[in-house]
């Protein structure tokens, strides 16, 4: 099983790359509307990358208490694929109708971090 550092590590070199890939690659060849949903895309990229890494980090304690933040890393995960790979992908010329799919990796986001706020109170209760 991949371990959350690898995965937060792995997700922001990607989201160092796609952001260079966005402010070079394609600002000449997409509307601004649509580089506003790279931007997006790579920003959450981002964040939630560094949220990984956290969860990687907590887990490294080997604290039995800490082992529901595995599933909020796992939400973290399933929401940068589909909030930043829906916007990426409309960047890129897929259909509009994505934009219907991003919510879902939206919430999976809100779940996962309200998993982890419930995993960590939990420990401090």
């Amino acid at each position: 099983m991949p371990n959350f550092i690898f995965l937060g590590a792995i997700n922001l070199m990607l989201a160092v790359i796609l952001g260079a890939f966005g402010a070079h690659g394609l600002k000449s060849r997409v509307g601004a509307e649509q580089l506003g949903w790279w931007h997006t895309g790579t920003e959450y990229h981002v964040y939630h990358g560094l949220g990984l890494l956290l969860i990687g980090l907590m887990l490294a304690q080997r604290n039995p208490a800490l082992d529901g933040a595995r599933n909020a890393g796992w939400l973290l995960q399933l929401g940068i694929v589909i909030f930043c790979g829906t916007l990426y992908a409309m960047t890129l010329g897929a259909p509009r109708w994505f934009g219907a799919i991003t919510p879902i990796g939206g919430l999976a986001f809100i779940v996962g971090w309200g998993w982890l706020a419930c995993a960590v109170y939990k420990v401090n209760a």
